[in-house]
Protein backbone atom coordinates (compact mmCIF):
# COMPACT_ATOMS: atom_id res chain seq x y z
CA UNK A 1 0.00 0.00 0.00
CA UNK A 2 1.18 3.49 -0.79
CA UNK A 3 0.15 6.69 0.95
CA UNK A 4 0.65 10.41 0.71
CA UNK A 5 -0.85 13.10 2.95
CA UNK A 6 -3.02 16.14 2.28
CA UNK A 7 -2.85 18.90 4.89
CA UNK A 8 -6.11 20.52 3.90
CA UNK A 9 -8.94 22.71 5.11
CA UNK A 10 -12.06 20.98 6.41
CA UNK A 11 -14.10 22.41 3.53
CA UNK A 12 -15.59 19.49 1.63
CA UNK A 13 -15.26 21.31 -1.69
CA UNK A 14 -11.49 20.97 -1.46
CA UNK A 15 -11.35 17.30 -0.49
CA UNK A 16 -12.11 15.23 -3.59
CA UNK A 17 -10.27 17.45 -6.09
CA UNK A 18 -7.14 17.25 -3.92
CA UNK A 19 -7.43 13.49 -3.34
CA UNK A 20 -7.85 12.84 -7.06
CA UNK A 21 -4.96 15.14 -7.93
CA UNK A 22 -2.59 13.62 -5.37
CA UNK A 23 -3.35 10.03 -6.27
CA UNK A 24 -2.21 10.79 -9.80
CA UNK A 25 0.60 13.23 -8.91
CA UNK A 26 2.30 10.86 -6.48
CA UNK A 27 1.09 7.53 -7.94
CA UNK A 28 -0.37 6.41 -4.60
CA UNK A 29 -3.39 4.35 -3.65
CA UNK A 30 -4.42 6.33 -0.59
CA UNK A 31 -4.40 9.93 0.57
CA UNK A 32 -4.41 10.50 4.31
CA UNK A 33 -6.20 13.71 5.28
CA UNK A 34 -5.08 16.05 8.03
CA UNK A 35 -7.77 18.72 8.18
CA UNK A 36 -8.15 21.96 10.08
CA UNK A 37 -10.07 25.11 9.12
CA UNK A 38 -7.67 27.48 7.35
CA UNK A 39 -4.72 25.15 7.88
CA UNK A 40 -2.44 26.96 5.42
CA UNK A 41 -2.71 30.14 7.49
CA UNK A 42 -2.32 28.29 10.78
CA UNK A 43 0.97 26.74 9.67
CA UNK A 44 2.19 29.94 8.01
CA UNK A 45 1.46 32.32 10.87
CA UNK A 46 1.51 30.10 13.94
CA UNK A 47 4.04 27.37 13.11
CA UNK A 48 5.04 27.15 16.76
CA UNK A 49 1.54 27.43 18.23
CA UNK A 50 -0.68 24.75 19.74
CA UNK A 51 -3.05 24.49 16.75
CA UNK A 52 -0.08 24.03 14.42
CA UNK A 53 1.42 21.46 16.81
CA UNK A 54 -1.83 19.48 16.68
CA UNK A 55 -1.73 19.49 12.86
CA UNK A 56 1.91 18.38 12.92
CA UNK A 57 1.17 15.52 15.33
CA UNK A 58 -1.54 14.23 12.98
CA UNK A 59 0.79 14.55 10.00
CA UNK A 60 3.44 12.56 11.88
CA UNK A 61 0.97 9.70 12.42
CA UNK A 62 0.52 9.48 8.66
CA UNK A 63 4.25 9.64 8.09
CA UNK A 64 5.15 7.17 10.84
CA UNK A 65 2.34 4.63 10.52
CA UNK A 66 1.61 4.81 6.79
CA UNK A 67 5.11 5.69 5.62
CA UNK A 68 3.81 8.76 3.81
CA UNK A 69 6.72 10.59 2.18
CA UNK A 70 4.78 13.05 0.03
CA UNK A 71 2.78 15.88 1.58
CA UNK A 72 0.61 18.61 0.10
CA UNK A 73 -0.47 21.79 1.89
CA UNK A 74 -3.68 23.17 0.45
CA UNK A 75 -5.35 26.55 0.20
CA UNK A 76 -8.68 27.07 -1.51
CA UNK A 77 -11.11 29.63 -2.89
CA UNK A 78 -13.81 30.98 -0.55
CA UNK A 79 -12.25 29.63 2.65
CA UNK A 80 -14.38 30.57 5.67
CA UNK A 81 -11.46 30.32 8.11
CA UNK A 82 -8.95 32.09 5.87
CA UNK A 83 -11.02 34.62 3.91
CA UNK A 84 -8.00 36.40 2.41
CA UNK A 85 -7.72 36.39 -1.37
CA UNK A 86 -5.75 34.01 -3.53
CA UNK A 87 -2.45 35.96 -3.46
CA UNK A 88 -2.39 35.99 0.36
CA UNK A 89 -3.48 32.39 0.61
CA UNK A 90 -0.77 31.33 -1.82
CA UNK A 91 1.76 33.13 0.40
CA UNK A 92 0.38 31.15 3.35
CA UNK A 93 0.71 27.92 1.38
CA UNK A 94 4.32 28.71 0.45
CA UNK A 95 5.22 29.58 4.05
CA UNK A 96 3.58 26.36 5.29
CA UNK A 97 5.48 24.36 2.67
CA UNK A 98 8.76 25.91 3.86
CA UNK A 99 7.90 25.01 7.47
CA UNK A 100 7.17 21.38 6.58
CA UNK A 101 10.23 21.06 4.35
CA UNK A 102 12.43 22.31 7.19
CA UNK A 103 10.82 20.01 9.72
CA UNK A 104 10.52 16.91 7.51
CA UNK A 105 13.51 17.05 5.16
CA UNK A 106 12.93 13.45 4.08
CA UNK A 107 9.49 14.27 2.63
CA UNK A 108 8.52 15.81 -0.69
CA UNK A 109 6.26 18.74 0.21
CA UNK A 110 4.21 20.66 -2.34
CA UNK A 111 1.64 23.43 -2.15
CA UNK A 112 -1.72 23.36 -3.88
CA UNK A 113 -4.47 25.85 -4.67
CA UNK A 114 -8.08 24.80 -5.37
CA UNK A 115 -9.91 27.44 -7.39
CA UNK A 116 -13.61 28.32 -7.60
CA UNK A 117 -14.08 25.63 -10.28
CA UNK A 118 -12.49 22.97 -8.04
CA UNK A 119 -9.41 22.81 -10.25
CA UNK A 120 -6.12 22.07 -8.51
CA UNK A 121 -2.87 23.88 -9.31
CA UNK A 122 0.58 23.58 -7.77
CA UNK A 123 1.79 26.84 -6.25
CA UNK A 124 4.89 25.67 -4.37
Amino acid sequence: MSFCTAVNCIDGRAQLPVINYLRTRFSVEYVDSVTEPGVNRILAEHGGGERAACVLRRLEVSMDRHDSRQVAVVGHHDCAANPSGRPSQEQHVRAAVRLLRERYGHAEVIGLWVDEHHQVAEVA
